[in-house]
C-alpha cells in the first residue's frame, strides 16, 4: 500500500497528558499519520486543538459521533483507518462501540472499559465486526520486558515459581484532585475512573506485565485495598495476593500514596533455573541470575539478546530509550497487522502480532473487579471469571 495509515482521534487535546503520547508514538515509525479528531467534549477546544496540530478545519470535529459518521461518508481514500481512543476511562466503551459500528478498527487506552460486562459485551463486538482492536498496555512494548518473555517461553528459567511486580507513585499523597488537577480530578472520580483508581490505573499494567512475560494467566487474587488521603472516594494504595495458572504464586503492589516514588514499575519473576528482574526507570537492563552460573546483565541492541528484543530495539547500545519507543512498538506491531488486513495479503489473526487486544482488556477488567471485591469481601480469595 502506497500511503500512511490514517488515524483519527478521540480526546487528546490541549492540557491532556496521553494524547501527545500516543501521536508522536503513532508517527514515529513513518507509517501512521493522523488525519482528524473529536479532541475534547467542548467543541471549542477540541477546534483549538485541532488547529494547533494543523490539521484542516474540515477534519476538526465538536463530537466523535460526528467525526464517524462524517468520516464513514468519504471517499474510502481519503477517510480515516482507525481510531485511538484516549480518553478518561468513562468514555472508552461508548467510543469503542461507536467505532466498531462505524466500520474503523480500533486503539484504546486501558483499562479498555468501566466494567467487565462493558468488556465481554466489547470483545463479542470486535468479533462480530471483524476489525482490529489495540489496547495500550505499552509496557509490553519494551525490548527487555520481551527478552525476559523469551527466556520464559523458551523454559530457560524452568518453572516458574514466584512474580513479585510493584508499581508505586507517589504523586496523589495529597488531595491533588481538589486543586482541579486534571489528571488527578478523573482518576479520582467514580463516575469517570470506574470501581478503582490506583490498581485500575497502575495496578492494572502489574497484571498485564506479570501475564505477559511468564505466559500465566492470574487465577486467583486476595487483596488489601486502602484510601489513605481523607475525602478521596477511591483507593490510593493495594496489595494482592496472586495465583497463577501452572501453580506459581505472586505479590503485587500498587501505590500512588509513595512520596518519593514516580513511575517505578518492577518485576522478578523466579523459577527452578533461574530468575530475571526488570526496571521500568531503567528499561534497557534485565538482570538475569542463575542457579549454576553467573549474573547476566542483559543490554539492548547488543549481540547477546533474543529476537524480539533485538526486533524491538530502536538505538544503538548505550542510548536511552523507553517510554515513548515502548509505546511505539505497540502501534507498529499494530500497523504491520492493519497493513496486511488492508492489503488483502493474508487473513489476520491478531493472535500472531505482538500487541494487547480486546482479549487482554477482558483479562485486565476480570483483575480489577475481583480484586476490589475481594478486599471488600470476607470471603478473601476470588476467582478472575473472564
Amino acid at each position: 500500500m502506497k500511503r500512511k495509515l490514517r488515524m483519527g482521534m478521540v480526546g487528546g487535546g490541549r492540557d491532556a497528558f496521553i494524547g501527545a503520547v500516543h501521536r508522536i508514538a503513532a508517527q514515529m515509525d513513518g507509517q501512521i499519520e493522523l488525519v482528524c479528531g473529536a479532541f475534547s467534549r467542548n467543541p471549542a477546544k477540541s477546534k483549538l486543538s485541532g488547529k494547533d496540530l494543523l490539521l484542516p478545519e474540515s477534519r476538526i470535529y465538536g463530537k466523535y459521533k460526528h467525526m464517524f459518521a462524517a468520516e464513514a461518508n468519504l471517499p474510502e481514500d481519503e477517510r480515516m483507518d482507525f481510531v485511538a481512543i484516549v480518553t478518561p476511562n468513562n468514555m472508552h466503551y461508548p467510543v469503542a462501540m461507536a467505532a466498531l459500528d462505524s466500520g474503523f478498527h480500533v486503539v484504546c487506552d486501558k483499562p479498555m472499559t468501566m466494567t467487565l460486562e462493558e468488556a465481554r459485551t466489547l470483545k463479542k463486538k470486535v468479533k462480530s465486526t471483524k476489525k482490529l482492536f489495540c489496547l495500550t498496555h505499552n509496557y509490553t512494548g519494551y525490548p527487555m520486558v520481551k527478552e525476559a518473555r523469551e527466556l520464559v517461553k523458551k523454559g530457560k528459567l524452568g518453572k516458574i515459581r514466584r512474580v513479585v511486580v510493584e508499581y508505586p507513585q507517589g504523586w496523589l499523597a495529597t488531595r491533588l484532585e481538589a486543586t482541579s488537577q486534571k489528571q488527578a480530578s478523573w482518576r479520582t472520580d467514580p463516575k469517570r475512573a470506574g470501581a478503582s483508581c490506583c490498581i485500575g490505573d497502575i495496578g492494572t499494567h502489574c497484571a498485564n506485565l506479570a501475564e505477559y512475560i511468564t505466559g500465566c494467566a492470574i487465577t486467583e487474587v486476595s487483596s488489601d485495598l486502602t484510601t489513605f488521603v481523607k475525602g478521596r472516594p477511591l483507593d490510593d494504595d493495594g496489595t494482592v495476593l496472586l495465583r497463577f495458572a501452572g501453580g506459581a504464586k505472586g505479590v503485587l503492589w500498587a501505590s500512588q500514596i509513595a512520596i518519593g516514588e514516580e513511575n517505578a514499575l518492577n518485576i522478578r519473576i523466579y523459577g527452578e533455573k533461574g530468575s530475571v528482574s526488570w526496571q521500568q526507570q531503567e528499561p534497557n537492563t534485565l538482570i538475569v541470575h542463575w542457579s549454576s552460573k553467573p549474573t547476566e546483565i542483559r543490554r539492548t541492541s547488543t549481540p547477546f539478546i533474543g529476537k524480539a528484543a533485538t526486533a524491538n530495539s530502536r538505538l544503538p547500545a548505550g542510548h536511552p530509550e523507553g517510554y515513548l519507543e515502548g509505546f511505539a512498538n505497540i502501534y507498529r506491531e499494530f500497523a504491520t497487522a492493519l497493513l496486511t488486513l488492508l492489503t488483502g495479503r493474508k487473513k489476520v489473526k491478531e493472535s500472531d502480532f505482538d500487541y494487547p487486544t480486546v482479549q487482554d482488556g477482558v483479562r485486565g477488567m476480570a483483575f480489577i473487579e475481583a480484586v476490589v471485591r475481594s478486599s471488600r469481601s470476607k470471603e478473601k480469595r476470588i476467582k478472575l471469571n473472564t
